[in-house]
């Protein structure tokens, strides 16, 4: 058996019960949950995990020397605040997304962490979309030749969200939604040569940030963009990939956060997987110039992949999944995007 990688949670919301633990518990072998802190467990909603000490402390999980990482899963506007803590009690720090709210505070992490010899790192399960996994296949694969536009986008018709929230900058869409997007984009083509923005408040001044397309260009050929809106009723598809010889579009998205919903579980038969009615089309001419359109079997998603690419990093060395470049370039097209409207 190999050895256990042992962790920590800061916050029992939502986050930590939904998007992480689910996962890690695939991954007993590999990983322990020893500590959760919260503020106030008698007001918890969700169930306690057998063998997990739930601390109202933080100091119980700062001072623990056997726990090796610390993940920060907490509202977005605590996540620089509660990083540097970890990062000072020198743990391995793991921080939800949006990683932060400006530049400064990203490069001010990594450099702490760089300084006392650490790894600090974005939750970017994203990454392990089933529509993304599968239009990264597809790309890979060279049937569509050389990529020159990815479309991303993340739709609702949830009207009732911008009406009931005044402008916040990092209460925003942009923030809440592109945070996943951008870092697809960049996980795959890396920094982009110039950014432009389309980021609107469709209700007007004064409401919430509901609406943006934001394009990366990578010299002259290549852009992808990410979009969306929160009143689409019918919303766009999920990933279109367009290149010199064919395209991919992926209508329907991964299926991992609404079978979560579900209370359907990784692990459990049929999770995450898609229907073949549901897979994604591949069009494409070949090198004899015949025309082909077939559906492609979508790549099942699985954000336990985030978690073993943490553990190659922590307790074997291997380079982090999510590079600090990665991620300050994301908060820095954000922070710039949500620039000027009040």
């Amino acid at each position: 058996m190999s050895q256990q990688m042992v962790i920590a949670y800061i916050g029992n919301g939502k986050s930590t019960n939904r998007y992480h633990i689910p996962f890690v518990l695939t991954r007993k072998d590999k990983i322990r949950i020893k500590k959760i802190y919260t503020r106030n467990h008698a007001r918890d909603r969700w169930a306690e995990i057998p063998g997990v000490q739930y601390v109202g402390d933080i100091n119980e999980i700062l001072d623990d020397d056997e726990i090796q990482v610390v993940i920060v899963s907490t509202p977005h506007d605590t996540h620089y605040s509660y990083a540097k803590q970890v990062l000072e009690a020198g743990k391995n720090c793991v921080s939800e997304k949006p990683f932060t709210e400006t530049k400064e505070q990203a490069e001010e992490l990594f450099a702490l962490a760089k300084e006392k010899g650490l790894m600090m790192q974005c939750y970017q399960n994203r990454r392990f979309d089933s529509d993304f996994l599968t239009a990264r296949k597809v790309m890979e694969s060279g049937k569509i030749g050389d990529v020159t536009e990815m479309e991303i986008s993340f739709d609702y018709y949830r009207p009732e969200v911008p009406q009931n929230n005044a402008f916040h900058p990092f209460n925003s869409f942009l923030y809440g939604h592109a945070c996943h997007t951008l870092d697809q984009v960049i996980s795959c083509f890396g920094v982009p040569d110039r950014v432009q923005y389309d980021v609107r408040q469709l209700l007007g001044q004064g409401k919430m940030n509901d609406y943006f397309d934001v394009d990366l260009f990578y010299g002259n050929r290549l852009k992808a963009t990410v979009k969306s809106s929160y009143f689409r009723v019918k919303g766009r598809p999920a990933m279109t990939v367009y290149g010199m010889k064919g395209m991919f579009v992926k209508e329907v998205k991964d299926k991992q956060e609404e079978h979560l919903k579900m209370f359907v579980m990784p692990g459990e038969p049929g999770f995450g997987e898609d229907k073949p009615s549901e897979y994604g089309t591949l069009i494409y001419m070949d090198d004899e110039g015949v025309y082909h359109e077939e559906k492609v079997p979508t790549v099942t998603g699985d954000y336990a992949r985030y978690y073993d690419a943490l553990y190659e990093t922590v307790m074997n060395g291997k380079e982090q999944l999510v590079k600090p470049i990665e991620t300050i370039t994301q908060i820095e097209i954000m922070e710039k995007g949500i620039k000027g409207l009040r």
